[in-house]
């Protein structure tokens, strides 16, 4: 038995045919392209400081639960909650002397008039504004990924045909790897509590935000 599995084998090896692998050159290539912030993004919060938890609590839900029922005549905007936090105030002997609580919203929308005008209502019932950032909305940041995606394979693929023909080789991907990202939003304004309440937030400017999309990989040569 064991005879007739080695001629199997040998067999085998006789007929298939040799390969052997070509060299292979790691490359890498980019694409930017700018997308538009078609979407803001602002927080709002209600903060309050006493001696009474209970008050605190009773106090600052009138405060949101008012600030939702504006926000809900806004159909444009949606909302969601954002940090809510509660911690002590220490005194003389580390003692708690007072309470601070404090319960965010986060509004979002594509109609920037409509939030800057929001916003100082909101800020008219005593609200406070946290910080107020724009971005490319997803569908807009997904439809300018792929335009890039496909600048940086284009280029991926001219540069690998630059170098295998530098070297009289023809060539095929070995491994490919994209990575996406860009430029980070920042917060385009600040707020404290300290603000005058009646005054209305500076009008919103859409700008732009650079997407990138990087081609990197493998392709081996062959004669």
């Amino acid at each position: 038995m064991k005879k007739t599995r080695v001629a199997l084998l040998t067999g085998l090896l006789l007929i298939a045919p040799l390969t052997y692998a070509g060299a292979t050159i790691e490359l890498a290539a980019e694409a930017s392209r700018p997308a538009a912030n078609d979407m803001v993004r602002a927080s709002i919060y209600s903060e309050s400081t006493g001696n009474n938890p209970a008050e605190l609590a009773r106090r600052i839900n009138q405060e949101i639960t008012a600030a939702l029922k504006v926000i809900r005549d806004h159909p444009v905007v949606s909302v969601k909650s954002g940090q809510q936090s509660t911690y002590p105030i220490y005194g003389k002997e580390q003692k708690i002397e007072n309470w601070r609580m404090r319960s965010e919203l986060i509004l979002e929308s594509k109609e920037l008039a409509t939030v800057s005008e929001l916003i100082g209502k909101l800020q008219q019932m005593r609200l406070a504004l946290g910080s107020v950032s724009q971005m490319p909305s997803p569908e807009t940041r997904r439809q300018v990924e792929d335009e890039t995606t496909r600048d940086a394979i284009r280029a991926f693929q001219s540069r690998a045909a630059v170098v295998a023909e530098q070297l009289g080789k023809t060539w095929k991907i070995k491994q490919l790897n994209i990575q996406q990202g860009g430029s980070v939003p920042m917060p385009m304004m600040r707020a404290s509590r300290a603000m005058v309440a009646e005054a209305a937030p500076a009008p919103l400017e859409a700008g732009e935000s650079q997407l990138t999309t990087t081609i990197s990989g493998q392709i081996e040569l062959a004669d």
